[in-house]
């Protein structure tokens, strides 16, 4: 199905189980050059800034040079090298970035006044709503999106291993992995050819970067997402869930 733009009623139209077929040995530049040709209109980039957000920024906006919008959710609580990341991302990228915050704090101290010392503690599942699923789904709404790009991988979790990479999420939106069958070493392999940016905390322990206070580093022969909230039984946020 090629179109020239798409409405969230008709991304349902998609036929998802031949697109998947069809892009399951694809390389993530095809793929999200397919999305850039079929969804001209409210196709919008989630990153977190870790690398795989990184490469496919750097697809869309050096490679194929369709900028769309991305989506950066503020929880207040990233680590410095994060922040830095993001404001070096924009200036060398030209970002179109939307950034979306938890209403009415705009510091941690605003949020712990608003919400109590280490929410994250007390309840992890109320701070993950507050700080990222909210949001995140008013950043999606207001930006009217049709389909929005994951930096996610099959092999970052047992809970991704069977992602596919086209897929819907709950609200009938058009979900695009396209980095679902690489791996981290061919994630790797792309930053040192192509001079993509990254996080340095990544050299530093860090495969998978989240909020400073509950993100630890990963010792060797641990899972990549071993370091995000450590301890909580956690393997997901709620966002892709």
């Amino acid at each position: 199905m090629t179109v020239s733009t798409v409405s969230r009623n008709q991304t349902k139209e998609f036929d998802l189980e031949q697109l998947n077929q069809q892009f399951e040995t694809a390389t993530p530049k095809d793929i999200l050059a397919w999305s850039v040709e079929n969804i001209a209109t409210g196709l919008v980039q989630t990153s977190a800034f870790n690398v795989d957000d990184m490469i496919i920024t750097h697809i869309l906006y050096s490679e194929l040079k369709h900028p769309v919008p991305v989506i950066f959710l503020d929880t207040l609580f990233h680590f410095p090298q994060s922040l830095e990341l993001v404001a070096k991302s924009k200036e060398i990228y030209n970002l179109d970035l939307q950034t979306y915050k938890t209403p009415d704090v705009d510091s941690r101290e605003a949020f712990n006044a608003k919400y109590g010392d280490a929410l994250w503690d007390r309840d992890i599942t109320k701070f993950h709503h507050i700080t990222k699923i909210e949001p995140l789904q008013r950043g999606l709404d207001e930006l009217n999106t049709v389909a929005w790009i994951t930096g996610r991988r099959r092999d970052q979790a047992v809970t991704r291993a069977n992602m596919p990479i086209f897929e819907l999420d709950g609200q009938g939106r058009l979900k695009v992995n396209p980095l679902a069958a690489w791996t981290r070493q061919q994630s790797w392999v792309y930053v040192a050819e192509h001079g993509v940016i990254y996080n340095p905390l990544h050299d530093q322990g860090y495969p998978s970067i989240g909020d400073e206070p509950i993100t630890t580093k990963v010792g060797e022969g641990e899972d990549e997402r071993a370091g995000r909230w450590r301890g909580t039984g956690k393997t997901e946020c709620g966002i892709h869930i």
